[in-house]
């Protein structure tokens, strides 16, 4: 982290040691001061001395604070560094690392993980060094003294190494667990929030009370047990600084009677001893803070040390834009399979809705198609090529997919839709809004496409977010289009209207549509109904609505339940027949 800031940090270290080069006199200049009171010196001689031991004071106080502004700056820089690399490697590493790890895990990293790192380098690095340099030299100064002295503080030693054997192989396991814990609490709180309308609609709300308060408890349990852990450590090492005190005070004491050192020798050896108290302490703190911080920054690399997907020596290009699925199947992390052998094909600019129960594997169909998670076995070809052979920018290029979960970026309406291709010109934008009817409502902003949405920004119903995301399917120019129940978070009202964008954002091209109501699957050109991991049925609605199937129970019961509710576009021809 340090490597790229080589002159800064050489800086800052180089006004860090004079800083502590000048505390140090202190002890030998009042240890002088003594002997010059106790040998009948002159007033002059002392006020000389006076003189130089507040020079002294006064060249360590400004150079330390310098020294304070040099590291922060130099932390700032390398922790910014590092933060911004770990977003650009989580952004890059497969969606379903992310998904496996969790978002509100992903958050603790580059927040909660980032400020333990920060306050560390911001407090670790000056005081560290200060430190070790005030021990070693102190102990110089001690032996210059008389050797006897120096061996005397010794006696302090090994209460220290019992203390540190104990602690260090406690602490690392038990940082490393709190941090886990808060992750996981962070992640717990983020689901919780994200689905506030849905826990609030099937009345979850206490189930979920109990899951953050029971991940809340997990995390304060671990923070518990680390603060004991640091007490009892604390403990012995004030115990030591007893020890060695008394030791070097008892020697100063029989040397000084002895005639062997001088009452002010022994006196700086005392102010030499005592100065190795707070050092010695700092240390010891920063062991603790250093396992805090290494447990968070081994999370932070190792997001940064992720593999991203590797690009293939000789990438295939689409045959055609076309998609076919062959004995495909599927298991989230070795968990019982959610697909059992899933065949399905999907002719270039054919739109199939994908139907059939909650649980029935229909979303893992769409982000298999979306390159999201990869087939346990089988295949999943766009125009002939699998994601591998394609590459991630070819497949990224290839497919986009939309969801049920909305989310608008912090940000204008222009860039909330240029992430979708940045060098679209404001003509593009607004005919990308006008397709998907959005044109409307977006002129009558306070600021048009340059009024600040998102976070903190001008609110947006759900409506309205769907359609800036089906607006940037129409800029993307993706040729393959993933629609998974992309309209559910409206009400039926807006489910109409999200429809009617869906099917204007994807016209001409190759869709698949994960369809939570029925007028969806109407309004393609085949359904595939999809149960138990397999599909079960495949045909135009017309045929399969007359049969005695599936489809044809599910298309009876919604019309029963709902029979004002017309598709909203007539059932279209073929995708072969409209290519002929």
């Amino acid at each position: 982290m340090l490597r790229a800031h080589r002159g800064l940090a050489l800086v800052t270290g180089a006004t860090i040691v004079t800083a502590t080069v000048a505390g140090l006199a202190f002890p030998p200049i009042v240890g002088r001061i003594t002997d010059v009171v106790l040998d009948g010196g002159t007033a002059t001689t002392i006020d000389l001395l006076a003189l130089t031991l507040l020079g002294a004071l006064l060249a360590q106080a400004v150079l330390s604070g310098w020294a304070t502004v040099l590291v922060a700056r130099l932390g700032e820089q390398a922790l910014a560094t590092l933060r911004e690399e770990v977003v650009e490697r989580a952004l890059a590493v497969p969606l379903a690392d992310v998904e496996r790890a969790g978002t509100g895990d992903l958050v603790a990293r580059v927040g909660d993980d980032v400020d333990a790192v920060s306050r560390a380098v911001r407090e670790a690095i000056p005081q560290l060094v200060t430190a070790v340099l005030t021990i070693c030299l102190s102990i110089v100064g001690l032996g210059l003294l008389d050797w006897r002295l120096a061996l005397a503080g010794f006696a302090a030693v090994p209460v220290h190494v019992l203390a540190m054997r104990w602690y260090l192989r406690r602490a690392g396991p038990q940082y490393a667990a709190d941090r886990i814990a808060l992750g996981q609490r962070a992640h717990q709180l983020a689901e919780t929030v994200s689905g506030a309308r849905t826990v609030r609609a099937f009345r979850l709300g206490r189930l979920h009370a109990g899951l953050v308060r029971a991940a809340s408890a997990r995390a304060l349990d671990t923070s518990l047990r680390t603060e004991w852990t640091s007490s009892r450590f604390f403990f012995w090492v004030n115990g030591a600084e007893l020890v060695g005190t008394a030791a070097v005070l008892l020697a100063g004491f029989f040397l000084a009677r002895a005639g062997v050192v001088t009452v002010g020798e022994a006196a700086a050896g005392a102010l030499y001893f005592h100065g190795l108290f707070n050092p010695i302490g700092v240390v010891l703190t920063l062991i603790d803070t250093a396992q805090d911080a290494a447990a968070s920054l081994r999370r932070l690399v190792g997001v940064t040390s992720l593999q991203s997907p590797e690009q293939p020596e000789h990438p295939l290009r689409l045959q055609d834009h076309s998609v076919a699925l062959a004995d495909v199947r599927f298991a989230y992390d070795g968990a019982r399979e959610v697909l059992g052998g899933v065949d399905l094909d999907v002719a270039a600019g054919e739109r199939v809705a994908l139907v059939g129960p909650s649980g029935a594997g229909k979303s893992t169909i769409a982000k298999l198609v979306a390159g999201i998670h990869g087939p346990s076995a089988g295949a999943v070809r766009l125009g002939g090529a699998t994601h591998d052979e394609l590459g991630p920018a070819a497949g990224r290029a290839a497919v986009v997919l939309v969801t049920q979960e909305v989310h608008v970026f912090a940000g204008t309406v222009a860039d909330d839709l240029r992430l979708a291709r940045p060098d679209a010109t404001d003509a593009e934008l607004h005919a990308a809004l006008a397709a998907v009817g959005a044109a409307g409502w977006v002129e009558h902003l306070p600021g048009g496409t340059a009024t600040v949405v998102g976070e903190g920004g001008h609110p947006l119903t759900v409506t309205q977010a769907q359609q800036l995301a089906l607006a940037r399917v129409a800029l993307a120019g993706a040729p393959i289009v993933v629609l998974d129940e992309a309209t559910a978070e409206a009400g039926s009202a807006g489910a109409r209207q999200l429809e009617r964008a869906a099917e204007a954002a994807t016209r001409g091209r190759t869709t698949l549509v994960v369809a939570h109501r029925l007028t969806q699957a109407a309004a393609s050109d085949r359904v595939a109904v999809v149960d138990g991991g397999r599909i079960v049925e495949v045909g135009a609605h017309d045929r399969l609505a007359a049969g005695t199937g599936r489809y044809a129970a599910l298309w009876r019961a919604w019309s029963a339940a709902r029979p004002t509710d017309p598709p909203v576009n007539p059932p279209r021809p073929s995708g072969a027949a409209r290519s002929a």
